[in-house]
């Protein structure tokens, strides 16, 4: 989303949803009225990327470069900080809605190809809420002649509706947690089992800040508890990973938990794990949610 940006509501089951035409990003979800993810500002930019659709790959490539069937390739670098392409390359780009209803709404891109990714895709997300909470679809189409390296995501803030992380208790079901070096790239992965990461069980996030990949996922919700309520996120087998961050606040006054799904971790492009190749007119497709406990 960005300033300008057109919007697209919809609502369901005591559920509203707003999605930004830039970006196909998730702007804002509410339940009878309270916020259930962080709600971007509509004349501002999303905080700290919140509520992206991370494609053509999740979280970053290192150095922007990589190979693919024996040709080396040079990203733009996003994060120039940390010298990565981050996030992918949808998250400035205007997306056309292709269906809409009252309670959801499809946004479609077709990505061109250009430096650094020459391969064309079409892409789109699927946005819909019911008593059931939000569901988000994202479906990938390979449009061109050559196959194509491949990665989903999204980057949605659970919002702690007032409450700081000391008191919040969080779940993650992951048996394992990625070791990064100065630049969050991975560099190994270990056990969580004796480790301050280790949310396996539902417990209170206490003084623990994170900036954490998962792997070995052991199910499919992640969990964050307040005095108030439950939110659970959801996924389906085509993400296999998460990232979990508890940034010092999002918005003034506002604490969040973003868990972000993934379908392969940081810097798949080139360490090839879990990264799909992509046929020509080979179709990826991905599910993930959010609900009240």
């Amino acid at each position: 989303m960005s300033p300008g940006s057109r919007r697209y509501q919809i609502t369901g089951g005591g559920y509203r949803a707003e999605l930004a035409e830039v970006g196909a990003n998730l702007a804002g979800l509410w339940h009878d009225g309270l916020p259930v993810t962080v709600d971007n500002p509509p004349d501002a930019l999303p905080p700290k990327s919140s509520g992206a659709v991370l494609l053509p790959w999740p979280n970053r490539i290192a150095g922007g470069q990589y190979r693919f069937d024996g040709v080396d390739y040079q990203l733009a670098l996003t994060e120039p900080a940390r010298g990565n392409a981050t996030h992918g390359l949808v998250r400035w780009v205007r997306w056309t809605p292709v269906r809409q209803d009252a309670s959801s709404v499809t946004l479609a891109h077709d990505l061109v190809p250009q430096t650094g990714y020459p391969f064309p895709l079409h892409l789109e997300v699927t946005y819909a809420v019911d008593a059931d909470g939000l569901r988000v679809r994202l479906e990938a189409v390979n449009t061109g002649s050559a196959p194509a390296p491949f990665g989903a995501g999204c980057h949605p803030y659970l919002d702690l509706g007032g409450h700081d992380y000391d008191t919040a208790e969080l779940l993650v079901p992951a048996a394992a947690m990625l070791d990064t070096d100065a630049r969050q790239i991975p560099t190994g992965r270990r056990p969580v089992e004796g480790s301050p990461y280790d949310f396996r069980q539902l417990r209170p996030i206490g003084s623990v800040r994170l900036d954490q990949g998962y792997a070995e996922l052991t199910g499919s919700v992640a969990v964050l508890r307040t005095e108030q309520r439950t939110v659970e996120l959801y996924w389906d087998a085509a993400y296999r990973y998460l990232q979990v961050f508890t940034p010092p606040s999002v918005l003034p006054g506002r604490n969040a938990v973003a868990i972000e799904p993934m379908s392969c971790p940081a810097n798949a492009f080139n360490t090839g794990e879990a990264l799909v190749r992509l046929e020509p007119g080979e179709r990826w497709s991905g599910s993930w949610g959010i609900r009240l406990a």
